[in-house]
């Protein structure tokens, strides 16, 4: 799949199907690029976690994520470490159910799987349990 950027001012622009992207490392004017890898890796995980869950029909209020990142000023900036923490809501949902199904979104994640060997991504889950 071939993918356009052009060059802006402040930036760079690509559009798809959806709609417009702008970037830029200047956040007056677009996404910076690594909060676009951040995203893209939280929510390729938050996406297949979720699919895992729905699919074994564990019921669930709400899901929801933060996401720690190191990075290395020494080294470019680089992101070095993402911690992806999921916090899900629920009534009677198993924590040993929760805690398997991330390994399985981990190994199943295509952008977790693309950056494992050069960002260390870890997952934690949280479960709160919602009273009647």
């Amino acid at each position: 799949m071939g993918m356009k950027f052009y060059l802006r001012e402040n930036g760079i622009c690509t559009s798809f199907d959806y709609g417009q992207l702008e970037i830029s490392g200047d956040e007056q004017y677009g996404f910076r690029p690594y909060q676009l890898m951040v995203a893209s890796i939280v929510g390729c995980s938050i996406g297949v976690y979720r699919k895992i869950l729905d699919k074994q029909r564990v019921k669930y209020d709400d899901i929801s994520v933060t996401a720690d990142v190191t990075r290395n000023p020494n080294e470019a900036n680089r992101i070095e470490k993402i911690h992806i923490h999921f916090i899900v809501k629920g009534k009677h949902v198993s924590q040993d159910k929760l805690v398997k199904n991330l390994e399985i979104a981990r190994n199943n994640c295509s952008m977790v799987q693309s950056v494992k060997d050069s960002i260390e991504v870890d997952e934690t889950v949280e479960y709160i349990e919602l009273s009647m």
